[in-house]
């Protein structure tokens, strides 16, 4: 096929606009001898470059046999008309556009599959033809899904990327991979569905400066022109649109994947990038399920350096006010105090189990995700108390200790040593002497680097005292006495 635009040798635009209305008239009567006649007139306008007429000839040719509604007919002539030597690419993307209108025109099912398979056949390994074989592709896997073979809808769909395709939308290519992603998830396919939810720059659904209704719908005007002459290796004008439903959509997906891996503080995460959409904050009810949801997530994610940080920072949002169970529950969390876990679930159990993220009692499902989340959310408050009692004790009886958890002996062992291997806290317990120890020994090195400490401590604060008594005796001496004052006089 030809490269770019070549300058037309000849212009058979008077030839074409005496030959359509006769080809049209012939074929209700000799379908094969229309469409011959107007062959004759596209390979001279082919040959000479001439893309208008092309275009023309070849948008009549398909419309006149699908008016005569022989669609195999027409099946072969979109394929003769695309091999044609030196086709120009123009021509054959305006003939695959007007095809791919007529499927919604097709008798049933199987014609409309038969045309399709021809598009694709078509359009495969064209790069200027690449996003109408995308959206004929999107066609093919929806009609896959509703006749119920969801892997096969999958499998279509996803061998598609649309990432590099410059010339379409940044916008289209979102939805893409978004309806790619939403296949994998409904199949089970977790592995695939996240490495596709990475395709996804999530700075595109940063907040961008607001236009009045005019100027997006002038916008869409120019896009629309545009891609009327637009050339195949030309990118298409974007368009400055509101993308909050893709944002929402699309963090729905990656909280339904952060939640199947149980990634708790990605989770969090998530709903705090949700929490940041307009249409959100502007929902009083939409606001406090979020702000709720990350208060329930922040508290499931495992104890380190991050999940403190982004604990504190959401305990001082104002926004808590709104939902006060649960801001009154994040705040156990930052104070250094036990938190008895049968007090808890008395005080918290009956709301937090009255939505969709905890249950108390396990369920037939394969993943009983609520139900883990709440044995999860008892092992964040037993690490809780665990990091307390080591942060006030040196050393406590296993006794009095398991006490304090309401746990047994073997639970708190467990606990300990979960906190221990995270690095959580130090510990050592010693089993004979029911003795479990929470300082941390230190070597010589430790202990002269505190004693020296110590040591020049000490004598800075001598040093401090010894000038504070020089400058006392020196003002003594310089002040005059009462009998000196007399004498004056």
């Amino acid at each position: 096929m030809s490269g770019g635009l070549l300058k037309p040798e000849k212009d058979f635009t008077q030839d074409v606009d005496k030959l359509i209305p006769e080809a049209e008239s012939l074929a209700k009567t000799d379908l094969q001898g229309a469409v011959d006649k107007l062959m004759g007139l596209e390979k001279q306008a082919r040959q000479a470059s001439d893309l208008p007429s092309t275009s023309r000839l070849l948008v009549a040719i398909v419309t006149i046999i699908r008016n005569a509604g022989d669609w195999s007919f027409l099946n072969d002539q979109v394929l003769l008309l695309s091999k044609k030597h030196g086709q120009l690419k123009q021509a054959t993307t305006k003939m695959v556009q007007v095809v791919m209108g007529f499927l919604d025109e097709t008798p049933n099912t199987d014609v409309k599959l038969s045309v399709i398979e021809t598009l694709r056949t078509v359009t495969d390994g064209k790069i200027f033809v690449e996003v109408e074989r995308a959206r004929v592709t999107r066609i093919l896997s929806n009609i896959k899904k509703s006749q119920g073979d969801l892997n096969a809808a999958a499998d279509t769909l996803c061998e598609l990327q649309v990432e590099t395709f410059g010339s379409m939308t940044r916008r289209e290519k979102t939805e893409f991979i978004l309806e790619q992603v939403s296949l994998c998830i409904e199949r089970g396919d977790w592995t695939q569905a996240t490495i596709l939810g990475r395709k996804i720059n999530k700075r595109y659904f940063a907040r961008k400066p607001k236009k009045s209704d005019k100027e997006l719908e002038k916008l869409r005007k120019e896009a629309e022109e545009r891609e009327k002459t637009r050339a195949p290796d030309e990118p298409p004008l974007e368009v400055d649109e509101d993308v909050t439903d893709l944002k929402l959509r699309y963090f729905e997906q990656q909280i339904i994947l952060a939640n199947h891996e149980y990634k708790y503080l990605d989770v969090c995460k998530h709903y705090r990038d949700v929490l940041d959409t307009e249409s959100v904050e502007n929902n009083p009810d939409q606001l406090k399920a979020v702000l709720a949801r990350i208060v329930y997530y922040i508290v499931l994610a495992p104890y380190d350096n991050k999940q403190s940080d982004l604990l504190h920072r959401i305990q001082q949002d104002t926004r808590l006010s709104q939902v006060p169970e649960e801001s009154r529950l994040i705040k156990l969390f930052t104070i250094p105090e036990l938190m008895r876990w049968p007090v808890i679930a008395e005080q918290f159990g009956p709301h937090l189990c009255s939505t969709d993220v905890f249950s108390s009692k396990p369920s037939q499902s394969i993943e009983d995700q609520p139900y883990r989340r709440w044995q999860d959310f008892r092992k964040r408050v037993i690490e809780h108390n665990v990091r307390v009692v080591a942060k006030y004790y040196t050393r406590i009886q296993m006794g009095r200790l398991t006490e304090l958890l309401d746990l047994t002996e073997e639970e708190t062992e467990k606990y300990i040593s979960e906190l221990v291997t995270l690095k959580t806290i130090y510990a050592k317990i010693d089993r004979p002497a029911r003795l479990v120890n929470f300082a941390k020994p230190r070597d010589a090195d430790d202990v002269l680097n505190e004693w020296s400490s110590d040591m020049k401590s000490l004598l800075g604060h001598l040093e401090r005292i010894d000038h504070l008594i020089t400058k006392e005796e020196m003002m003594a001496r310089i002040l005059p006495t009462r009998g000196d004052k007399g004498k004056a006089r």
